[in-house]
């Protein structure tokens, strides 16, 4: 079978590239519609200045390194995966700047760029920026919020009884301590919770969502056995911001009686729509189930919130260990999916 070849010029990168547009442009329009230059301030000051009288490499970019790992979470990647499709990828390459002369962060550099946001808790911050930048292109509050939370399993852990019973009780076993490789391996801030009589291990990822827009306004991440119930006031505004506005979510957030949810969310603004369950002996009525299908057909749609971030990232699977990567990993996963929408309401 013969082939034939052509002789390389100087556009052959531009003619590939023209090509992978014309299959999926997705990465070009999230470069050019995202507005970068609001993270560049708060990555300004998250190490210091490099001193060249002191010698050594200058460090790399912090506005390049964090859209490597925007990459790494919009694709699940590993880190050792992020720079090889970096080495690999031309589309990848093209949206971090980088031509093929340019050196490449290896998956050591990427993991401790992560580690050190993940120490300023700077994920939050990114967040809230991007949040606001929303806001200015009128993307949030627009059609009430809704509120509900996820599952974001870790791998499992096979432990004793006496071992988990200790876990539960806020100590750390000591097996674990007496051993750093085991303790490494060893996650004692996520928990089992049981839903549907699937049981899952790990954190929950809380999510307050306009209606409308489908954008994340604020979150919460927990281990996996808090109620979704339980953050549901502190990521309510506590002044009544949003007048009038009505207030999505199933029944798990009806509160109690010494939790009222419904009457705090009218403190503060909210047209309360919550699904109304019933209990042994007093079934729903007719009404009352008419009425629920009617709130979950817009509560629904922070479901296809969850189900956006699952179906582009993947593996819900998060290869982390502890609450405090659990949570960085997260709220990046809650970044980008923001940043997705607006590619698509763009």
């Amino acid at each position: 079978m013969s082939h034939t070849y052509s002789q390389p010029s100087f556009f052959d990168v531009e003619h590939q590239l023209d090509k992978i547009h014309a299959i999926n442009d997705f990465l070009v329009r999230l470069n050019t519609l995202i507005n970068w230059s609001i993270f560049l301030v708060p990555l300004s000051t998250i190490r210091p200045q490099h001193d060249p009288s002191r010698g050594g490499r200058p460090p790399f970019d912090s506005l390049l390194m964090l859209k490597i790992l925007i990459l790494k979470t919009l694709y699940n990647l590993s880190d050792e995966n992020t720079e090889l499709l970096i080495r690999d990828r031309l589309s990848f390459r093209e949206f971090l700047g980088l031509s093929f002369s340019d050196v490449v962060p290896d998956a050591r550099t990427i993991w401790l760029f992560a580690e050190l946001l993940k120490e300023q808790d700077m994920e939050r911050h990114l967040f809230d920026l991007f949040h606001e930048e929303l806001a200015r292109h009128g993307l949030v509050a627009k059609g009430g919020c809704s509120m509900d939370g996820t599952f974001v399993e870790t791998p499992r852990q096979h432990n004793s009884h006496d071992e988990n019973d200790q876990i539960k009780q806020g100590s750390i076993p000591t097996r674990f301590t007496s051993n750093p490789h085991v303790d490494s391996h060893k996650d004692t801030d996520a928990r089992w919770a049981k839903k549907n009589d699937e049981k899952h291990f790990g954190y929950k990822n809380h999510v307050l969502a306009d209606s409308e827009n489908k954008t994340i306004l604020d979150y919460e991440v927990t281990n996996a056995s808090v109620h979704d119930s339980i953050p549901c006031l502190d990521l309510m505004p506590p002044e009544p911001a949003y007048e009038g506005q009505e207030f999505y979510a199933d029944s798990a957030y009806v509160g109690s009686e010494h939790n009222p949810i419904q009457e705090d969310l009218k403190e503060r603004g909210f047209n309360p729509q919550i699904c109304e369950k019933g209990v042994r002996n007093h079934p729903l009525t007719h009404l009352q189930r008419f009425c629920n299908s009617i709130k979950s057909s817009v509560r629904c749609r922070i479901e296809h919130i969850f189900g956006a971030q699952k179906k582009r990232i993947g593996d819900e699977i998060l290869r982390t260990i502890g609450l405090k990567r659990a949570r960085f990993w997260i709220g990046m996963r809650n970044l980008v999916i923001n940043m997705c929408r607006v590619v698509m309401l763009k």
